[in-house]
């Protein structure tokens, strides 16, 4: 069903993880604020982050380390500056966090904050709670805006495509500019637009463009999609981060073993029981994840394993059980006694490094659009994140883009903004369903296609094959997207051949091994230095546009 009645808002976010919520409890104080969630407002990647939120809050520890160590994780890419500024942040963050009611795990004795440790960091400075961290959080963040009568979220709906002042139908001052945001009610089959002052991407990672990831079902790589069919720049898409230790089992989805575990004072071994990780970085079982990652992945190559282990049996049972509860417990309900024999592990895709490119801000290249989260490059990761970065970034740049919204006139003066036309003529009695046996063929093929050939260890070979097969099923895809009525399941399809393409061609355009991009065939860094990637118009890099009357 189509209909161009708008829902019109101060500020549109698109998006519930931590990026999303903390960013429209902040912008509530400018104006209405509208959240739309392709799930529940707790389903998101935060909810599923386990290890914590890093900040400097010891007095053996400082704000030179920890951004040193967010360097050499980044290997070359990071912006010092902005870093800089995150570090000194975080204390007050975690202090607001704890405002919303964030219960925070603490030391046995006395009241500070317990500091866990992961790989990359060269001291303890994970804020955590147990070892359900995002999960607190998200429930704190949600109850929060719940209570905010200026937020309303709308569960449920998906974004689709962005507005721009184009597509208003009427002459305007700028018209690149984004105006709101085409939203699918899942339920209802509704297509309505949502018209704002200023947009929030706030959409999390892709982790589902692979066959294998810790990701939930709903990174998609919404946001990075239709950021690039707006003509948006995005960066450094080839650093797809692969977590390396997610419990192999055939019954186990995507659920990830924490780093902290390896903090901790867990160890890798192989399937002969040797410690291999001292063979291949000199922080051994905490070197940073890209390191431990093509370590795991070369050990099963030589072995025939397939997977690697964590090993806990030299640690306290008590200790490890307190520390742990939920990871004991899951793997307990899959057989497995997590404090008394290895425990089975392989890498899989974890996070999204590059992205949208933004300033210090948030802001995108286009006017009117803000990114925050992981579906942003901000420069704070680089070519690698640093364990338990990711949600410190997310809160501090949602702080910052929401400063940008207080210091910004409205957009639509008039109390009633204008109607856009529907994004195409066709009404949904014109159309017919997709099949659900070719979507879920083209699915399972592009996931398929990124886990062989554009995974930890690459060569040219592999990314052309990769690509020819991407572009291939994204052809297929963007004839059935205009022939068929708009369901999720299509929208999320279009928007993961999209990423793939992409991933593939920054990865090509790479051609060195730098931070997670590993390639054979360029096994150094390159001698000019370190560079982004940008992809979109106007870079010089582009995916191909299928002949569509939607765009890319």
């Amino acid at each position: 069903m189509l209909t161009s009645d708008p829902v019109h808002s101060r500020c549109l976010v698109i998006g519930t993880g931590i990026a999303g919520l903390q960013f429209a409890l902040l912008a509530a104080r400018h104006g209405t604020v509208r959240v739309a969630t392709k799930k529940e407002s707790k389903e998101s990647n935060t909810n599923y982050a386990q290890g914590g939120i890093a900040a400097v809050l010891s007095p053996f520890d400082d704000f030179d380390l920890h951004v040193q160590d967010t360097m050499t994780a980044g290997a070359g890419l990071c912006r010092e500056d902005v870093i800089r500024a995150m570090v000194a942040a975080a204390p007050a963050l975690i202090e607001r966090l704890q405002g919303y009611g964030v219960d925070f795990s603490r030391e046995a004795e006395g009241d500070a904050l317990s500091l866990g440790r992961e790989g990359g960091h060269s001291r303890n400075r994970i804020v955590h709670a147990g070892d359900l961290t995002g999960r607190e959080i998200e429930r704190r963040l949600v109850e929060a805006c719940a209570a905010d009568p200026a937020i309303t979220i709308d569960e449920n709906h998906l974004g689709v495509d962005l507005i721009r002042g184009r597509d208003l139908g009427r002459d305007i001052d700028d018209p690149d500019r984004v105006v709101g945001c085409w939203i699918l009610d899942s339920d209802s089959g509704e297509l309505r637009p949502y018209l704002a002052d200023m947009v929030v991407l706030a959409t999390g990672g892709c982790g589902k463009v692979y066959a294998y990831t810790s990701n939930p079902d709903i990174a998609t790589g919404d946001g990075l999609a239709m950021a690039y069919r707006a003509g948006a720049t995005l960066a450094n898409l080839e650093f797809v981060q692969f977590h390396p230790t997610c419990l192999y089992h055939p019954e186990a989805k995507s659920f990830l073993i924490s780093e902290a575990v390896r903090g901790e004072g867990a160890y890798l071994i192989n399937g002969r029981g040797e410690r291999f990780m001292e063979r291949y970085h000199p922080q051994k079982d905490l070197a940073p994840r890209d390191v431990v990652a093509r370590s795991i992945d070369q050990e099963m190559k030589l072995t025939g394993d397939p997977s690697a282990f964590l090993d806990l049996r030299h640690l306290d049972r008590a200790h490890v059980e307190k520390r742990f509860p939920n990871l004991c417990a899951t793997c307990a309900g899959f057989g497995i006694d997590m404090a008394g024999e290895p425990v089975p592990v392989v890498p899989a895709a974890h996070y999204m490094c590059g992205g949208v490119r933004v300033d210090m801000e948030g802001r995108t290249d286009i006017p009117g659009l803000l990114a925050v989260g992981e579906v942003a490059c901000s420069g704070v990761h680089g070519g690698n994140r640093l364990a338990s970065n990711s949600l410190l970034e997310a809160l501090f740049y949602a702080d910052h883009a929401a400063a940008v919204v207080g210091a910004e006139d409205p957009y639509f003066n008039e109390s009633r903004p204008p109607v856009p036309p529907l994004p195409y003529p066709c009404t949904s009695q014109e159309k017919t369903g997709p099949e659900a046996m070719v979507l879920e063929h083209d699915w399972d093929v592009v996931r398929k296609v990124m886990w062989d050939y554009v995974g930890i260890v690459r060569t040219n070979a592999r990314l052309d094959i990769a690509l020819r097969r991407v572009r291939a099923i994204r052809s297929t895809v963007e004839q059935i997207y205009r022939t068929s009525v708009l369901e999720s399941d299509l929208i999320e399809l279009r928007n993961i051949a999209l990423i793939a393409e992409m991933i593939v061609l920054c990865a090509r355009e790479r051609r060195e091994s730098r931070g997670l991009h590993h390639s054979l065939d360029y096994p150094a860094l390159a001698e000019d230095g370190p560079r982004d990637t940008l992809i979109g118009i106007g870079t010089g890099l582009q995916a191909l546009r299928p002949n569509s009357n939607r765009g890319a």
